[in-house]
């Protein structure tokens, strides 16, 4: 069901790295056809947009007037959710405000002696599109998780983009985008969505920038894009790395694996630990859990095909391995899990302990659960509220400063041959 290995093995990191490739090789059929939809909604727009929504999402609209929701159908959507759904939302919705509440930066400055001040202006970006996914995958969580941190920079306006195939509509997700404050709301998908966002049409204005999940189209569209706006990120296989000390229960750990491989056949579950016996429990509890999984298929061939239990000599490589692996979610489900922690330079979100599963920080715990994959949380971070604000460096110098900085900067750029911008330091020297 699920490789073994061992870090004892001479062999053992060539069969990790292999393990972790994951071909990022775009389909050539799928980029010939984002390029084409996204060439032919920057020239026509809104008629474009109609057309592949009537193709793509079976709906005869003849306006796209008849694609954006209004304010109350997003209310309605929300007031009638069953109570328990309503209070949910609420309770994840807050949490996750008031973790990224946390994450606001203000500008500053600081002055010189000779009455110079420098500093940092941070503004928030004016507008921003959410794409979310529609049709059998409903996503409210997204929804929270990509619109609140934006709400919390002070981005002046948000759209939100979200297919309805043959018109079906999820009101969770409506639900969610009015709790979170979405200003606008069309329902289009597809990669035809992402070039209304990026390039705008007469209907729908250009945004800075595009965030959120979607299938392989928006993906290579969102690639295709960027450099005209922002994007989050382009998003790999979802990824859970667990240490165990073997201090846990194996069926909690099996789970906690599932929970991650049930996502796509492509995700990806790998445990680490020093015990023999614990790694022998687990598999033993997955062989027997599994079974009783509604999505048990698409969870065996991830286990089968990305998945692994590893065998490690002591809890100190472990981490040296979870370095290298640079997992999306790390659960340290140790006795003790903070002497681990300082341990950890790469993951996009670390767990602690054996009552913080990875599907808590999915929903409500408060952090983001948009996270680097792929080994990018190497050089990545979760997606904030700084990614919804630019900074902008401020200068002013004093005409002393002038005089102590002209000297430096005249220096440097007749060094470099630059002649005007020598000259433009001079001019301001009293001498």
């Amino acid at each position: 069901m699920i490789r073994r290995l061992s870090s004892r093995d001479p062999e053992f990191l060539a069969a990790l790295d292999a393990l972790l490739a994951f071909d990022h090789a775009t389909d050539a059929t799928i980029e010939a056809a984002v390029a084409e939809i996204l060439a032919n909604v920057r020239n026509l727009g809104d008629a474009a947009v109609l057309d592949y929504t009537r193709r793509f999402d079976r709906l005869e609209v003849k306006a796209m007037a008849e694609l954006e929701l209004p304010s109350s159908a997003l209310a309605a959507a929300f007031d009638g959710l069953p109570a328990a759904q309503r209070a949910a939302l609420e309770a994840a919705a807050e949490r996750i405000r008031r973790y990224h509440e946390k994450q606001k930066i203000d500008s500053w400055e600081y002055a010189e002696a000779d009455g110079t001040r420098l500093g940092q202006q941070v503004t928030p970006l004016d507008r921003v599109g959410l794409y979310v996914p529609g049709g059998k995958a409903a996503y409210p969580s997204s929804v929270l998780m990509n619109a609140l941190p934006a709400k919390v920079a002070g981005v002046k306006e948000l759209i939100m983009v979200v297919p309805t195939p043959g018109g079906q509509k999820n009101d969770l997700v409506l639900a969610a985008a009015h709790l979170a404050g979405v200003d606008r709301v069309f329902t289009i998908g597809g990669a035809q969505a992402i070039a209304a966002l990026a390039y705008g049409t007469q209907t729908i204005p250009q945004v800075d920038k595009i965030v959120g999940p979607g299938n392989a189209y928006v993906a290579a569209a969102k690639r295709r894009v960027f450099g005209v706006v922002g994007i989050d990120m382009v998003a790999g296989p979802s990824e859970v790395l667990v240490i165990s000390d073997g201090s846990g229960n194996p069926e909690w750990t099996a789970i906690d694996l599932f929970a991650q491989a049930e996502h796509d056949e492509l995700a990806q579950a790998i445990l680490l630990s020093p015990d023999a016996g614990f790694l022998d429990e687990v598999a033993a509890s997955i062989e027997r859990l599994l079974p009783s999984m509604p999505r048990q298929e698409v969870i065996a061939a991830s286990l089968q095909g990305r998945g692994a239990l590893i065998q490690v000599t002591d809890l100190n490589e472990a981490c040296v391995i979870a370095n290298r692996i640079a997992p999306e979610h790390l659960e340290l489900a140790v006795e003790d899990p903070r002497t681990l922690l300082t341990k950890i330079r790469h993951a996009g979100a670390i767990f602690l302990g054996h009552y913080c599963s990875e599907s808590l920080g999915d929903y409500c715990a408060g952090p983001n659960h948009v996270l680097p994959t792929s080994r990018s949380a190497r050089f990545s971070s979760p997606l904030g509220v700084y990614d919804f604000q630019k900074r902008t460096s401020i200068i002013e110098v004093s005409k002393a400063g002038a005089q102590a900085l002209g000297p430096i900067a005249a220096t440097l750029a007749h060094g470099e041959g630059l002649a005007a911008h020598a000259r433009a330091a001079e001019v301001r020297l009293d001498s």
